[in-house]
């Protein structure tokens, strides 16, 4: 007997409660950044790698930062908007594994900034990485969530179509 399909559909809620916990777990990082090194403030850890607590106002790489202010609201809407998208798409039915990983991270990790705009104006980044003068622009759990999701998308794009299951109908279940 063949194993049932994969079919997001069957736990979404499940789905939701673990990009609830990734926001959680991203929201507590930067509360104990903030509460424990002071705004601008850097702690070399390796020779290529620091603590910093930083404030972005704008999107990733600092892109929109110097935008006046509207890019807060936008930001926020636009994370807002894919957020509950994703959380559609999960709720509909994703079949592959890869990109119900990939919703989930995206949603906790969309959210994770989502919080720090409303709540502050602008995200908390803290994790610097530098090497012989150059440096990365900082950045925080939640950029790990949203870049790592986009990235198992792409590797499910790859996936030849005879690996993706057919979603079972509605109406057969």
């Amino acid at each position: 007997m063949n194993a049932p399909a994969f079919d997001s559909r069957r736990h979404w809620p499940a789905w939701l409660v673990l990009a609830v916990a990734m926001l959680a777990l991203d929201q507590g990082v930067k509360w104990v950044v903030a509460s424990t090194l002071p705004l601008g403030d850097r702690v070399a850890v390796t020779a290529w790698f620091n603590l910093v607590h930083v404030l972005n106002p704008g999107a990733a790489f600092s892109f929109l930062a110097d935008a006046g202010g509207w890019q807060r609201h936008f930001l926020s809407g636009f994370g807002i908007v894919v957020s509950l998208a994703l959380a559609w798409l999960l709720r509909r039915g994703v079949v592959g594994r890869l990109e119900t990983a990939a919703h989930i991270g995206l949603i906790g990790g969309a959210l994770g900034n989502v919080v720090d705009r409303l709540r502050i104006g602008a995200v908390v980044d803290y994790l610097d990485l530098h090497w012989r003068g150059m440096h990365w622009p900082a950045f925080n759990v939640a950029d790990i969530f949203v870049v790592g999701s986009a990235a198992l998308l792409i590797l499910a794009s790859f996936r030849p179509r005879s690996a993706l299951r057919r979603r079972p109908s509605r109406a057969g279940s």
